[in-house]
């Protein structure tokens, strides 16, 4: 069967998949946009548990439990600070994509949500955010059985619309 790969508008926190992940910052302790978002609806217990990981570095991810989301697992990606595209930014990006995907893998979860990383308060453009999130995701379901479904979960209607342009080209 061939892997979903599909964007939708909405709350990442209320998706009933087996892992979302988290544009985290490093420290992992919570922030703003959806990562404040995710450790408020997780709950307490979330921020308990990333206290205990010593953060993370850009480019990287790390796991823990969901709490109190319907989702089990939630991946932190620390995806890179836009300065201007040649600091490194593009491949941090396209590493958060394939470590998530691989760590979603190994653990047999199935299906996984994620959120534009970086595109918020990091400031990485949309439009050359999106590409490198889709190439990254179709590199690795090319290579075999990693997930069944990847979802997009875009907070704006701009950003859904860049999504569905690029799944649509891809097809």
């Amino acid at each position: 069967m061939p892997v979903r790969v599909h964007a939708l508008q909405g709350d990442i926190t209320r998706l009933d998949v087996d892992v979302i992940v988290n544009a985290a910052n490093s420290t992992l302790l919570g922030g703003g946009g959806v990562d404040g978002a995710i450790h408020h609806a997780a709950g307490p217990e979330l921020l308990a548990e990333c206290r205990g990981l010593g953060g993370c570095p850009p480019g990287e991810v790390r796991m823990t439990r969901a709490y109190r989301l319907k989702a089990r697992r939630i991946i932190h990606a620390v995806g890179p600070i836009w300065r201007d595209g040649s600091s490194g930014e593009p491949a941090q990006l396209a590493s958060c994509y394939e470590r998530a995907m691989r760590l979603a893998s190994s653990h047999a979860l199935r299906s996984i949500a994620f959120p534009s990383i970086s595109t918020g308060a990091y400031g990485f453009p949309i439009e050359l955010a999106a590409p490198i999130a889709v190439k990254a995701v179709h590199d690795l379901v090319g290579e075999g059985d990693v997930v069944d479904e990847v979802i997009f979960c875009c907070f704006s209607s701009h950003d859904l619309s860049v999504y569905k342009r690029l799944l649509r080209s891809e097809r």
